[in-house]
């Protein structure tokens, strides 16, 4: 039993590549070539395949609207995003979408070959260097949720202290006694559990609380 696969791409030179894949490898059967959004969706009406190369940009609408619809009609269709954009936020907004994998147009034959029995079978397939951006994302969003509750004049005092503003051009800058500057200074360093400047800026980029 072959596995239909359908591609959706207003490139032609994108479109013989991926047909060249598709019909070398006799697991493949393709059934299905669009270019554009109406025609994909009007296509499926005929005949329904069991992955879809979909790109994200078409004249007429944006793969992650498209994701969303096909998920939605067709839930047994699996979507892999097949891509010029090389960005966690269209990665994600894919996955939201519907989407079972994601790849860049510059992907080889044998990793393309690799996704599409990978999304076939239900697994998730996206390609290594856009899945360690996507582990970075994670990660960074897990410290942001850690970090500790600064008040907003602390966050202030703590965008001066990265500045390199001494505690006396801090009171003057912020028209506050200089105790009450030593007084927050103190509890950055508390709520960051930093001992000494270079530690409290240290662990505040870790944690996203300031700019690097």
């Amino acid at each position: 039993m072959s596995i239909k696969v359908a591609i959706t791409d207003d490139h032609p030179l994108i479109i013989k590549g991926v047909k060249d894949v598709i019909n070398a490898n006799p697991q493949f059967e393709l059934c299905g070539v669009y270019s554009s959004g109406a025609d994909l969706l009007n296509g499926l009406l005929q005949q329904v395949p069991d992955v879809l190369l979909l790109d994200i940009q078409l004249p007429d609408k944006m793969g992650n609207e498209l994701s969303r619809i096909v998920n939605k009609r067709y839930p047994q269709i699996a979507i892999l995003a097949l891509t010029n954009m090389d960005t966690i936020y269209y990665l994600k907004e894919m996955l939201q979408h519907g989407c079972m994998g994601y790849l860049t147009k510059h992907t080889d034959e044998a990793i393309l070959t690799q996704a599409i029995m990978q999304v076939y079978n239900g697994e998730q397939f996206i390609e290594d260097g856009l899945k360690e951006q996507l582990a970075d994302s994670i990660l960074q969003k897990r410290n942001q949720l850690k970090s500790p509750q600064l008040t907003q004049r602390e966050k202030e005092i703590l965008q001066l202290i990265a500045r390199e503003y001494t505690n006396q051009q801090i009171a003057d800058k912020l028209f506050i006694a200089l105790r009450t500057v030593e007084n927050h200074r103190l509890s950055i360093s508390q709520k960051l559990n930093s001992k000494n400047t270079a530690g409290l800026i240290k662990t505040a980029l870790r944690m996203g609380l300031i700019e690097p």
